[in-house]
């Protein structure tokens, strides 16, 4: 899975916006947490969950329970406007 092209990133001050390009069902601008942009940065490149996961536990200390769940919430989010790629 990948963030689709059709979906670009923005840096402001520290904030990750996603944007969509073109027409689409979501017409908006969603803003990442610290968290929710580490993983949207991850999937400009083909990847999967387990990866995520992985990745996001040698950044984080955290349990990996609680990694995989904000990162199945971020997934939820992400396939809900329409941002991913399966």
């Amino acid at each position: 899975m990948k963030l689709k092209d059709s979906f670009m990133t923005q840096d402001v001050d520290g904030t990750q916006f996603l944007i969509p390009l073109g027409e689409g069902e979501f017409s908006g601008i969603a803003r990442s947490n610290e968290t929710a942009a580490f993983i949207v940065n991850l999937m400009k490149q083909d990847t999967d969950r387990d990866s995520i996961i992985d990745a996001l536990c040698g950044e984080y200390d955290a349990p990996r329970e609680v990694i995989a769940e904000d990162v199945d919430k971020v997934l939820e989010t992400l396939r809900g406007i329409g941002a991913v790629e399966e």
